[in-house]
């Protein structure tokens, strides 16, 4: 079995560009937890999660031992808003994205999802474009489908 027995070839992206309120349009509307980011020619530059999202939403402790927080309850929508405006970049996965191609076998590929604890990871032709997506819970369902079923 490869990667493309298993990959959802409906994938939607995001461009560094993009803010971050577009990214949480686009994963809320699409129930999804991440997307890759691409350029303008569809290449893989980085990923980003709904996690990387809260990890930058999230008010940042300051003071002793971080015990401190200089934002009262009241502003923190107001912190919010303005953060939705910042743009993917600023918050995306950078350094060399880990990618695998459509034609890599479908075991090697449950290793590297596994021992890196990954959710999603993109599948990438040989130019470079992202052309599918591997989750956790696409490969759930479709082992329950092709192989628990035959």
């Amino acid at each position: 079995m490869q990667v493309r027995d298993f990959m959802i070839t409906k994938v939607y992206t995001v461009k560094p560009t993009n803010t971050i309120k577009e990214l949480l349009q686009i994963l809320y509307s699409n129930r999804i937890g991440g997307v890759p980011v691409v350029d303008e020619l569809g290449r893989l530059i980085g990923m980003v999660s709904d996690g990387d999202v809260l990890r930058y939403l999230a008010p940042k402790p300051v003071g002793f031992a971080g015990l401190v927080y200089m934002i009262e309850d009241g502003e923190i929508e107001d912190v919010i808003q303005e953060k939705l405006g910042t743009e993917v970049k600023e918050i995306m996965t950078k350094r060399n994205p880990i990618y695998v191609a459509p034609d890599e076998e479908f075991e090697k590929t449950l290793r590297l999802i596994s021992r890196h604890h990954f959710k999603k990871l993109p599948v990438v032709n040989g130019a470079g474009r992202v052309i599918g997506v591997l989750s956790r819970g696409d490969i759930i369902s479709n082992i329950s489908e092709k192989i628990i079923s035959s």
